[in-house]
This record gives structure tokens, C-alpha cells and sequence, in this order.
């Protein structure tokens, strides 16, 4: 994926989060649910468009 991309989509996302935060009213626990799961959502799309993912897919907690 190019950089250009990459970057343009997380423009997207960041408006539209915003957007969706300052707008359209809710309650605060909703939009922190809400936010923590775009950033998560954000983060794994990020991990994979860099080949990153796999990496941190097979990593094991424990022994």
C-alpha cells in the first residue's frame, strides 16, 4: 500500500471520528467504547498494510 494512501485514510478516520464525537450526541462511556475501537481498528489496519502483522499475530504470552 502507498504511503499516500496510508496516510489519506487515516486523515478519513481521524475527521470522521471527530466528527462523530462532536456532533452526534451520546453518552461519554459510549464514546470512549467507541473510540477505543477505532483505535484499535486503526492500529491493526495500520500493523497490516505495513506487513507488520504477522509478527504480532504469532507473538505467545506465557510460555
Amino acid at each position: 500500500m502507498p504511503l499516500i494512501n496510508l496516510v489519506v485514510g487515516l486523515i478519513v478516520v481521524g475527521v470522521a471520528l471527530y466528527l462523530v464525537n462532536r456532533y452526534i450526541p451520546m453518552a461519554s462511556s459510549i464514546k470512549s467504547i467507541l473510540n477505543v475501537v477505532v483505535v484499535v481498528a486503526v492500529c491493526i489496519w495500520v500493523l497490516k498494510a505495513l506487513g507488520l502483522w504477522a509478527g504480532v499475530a504469532s507473538y505467545r504470552l506465557g510460555g
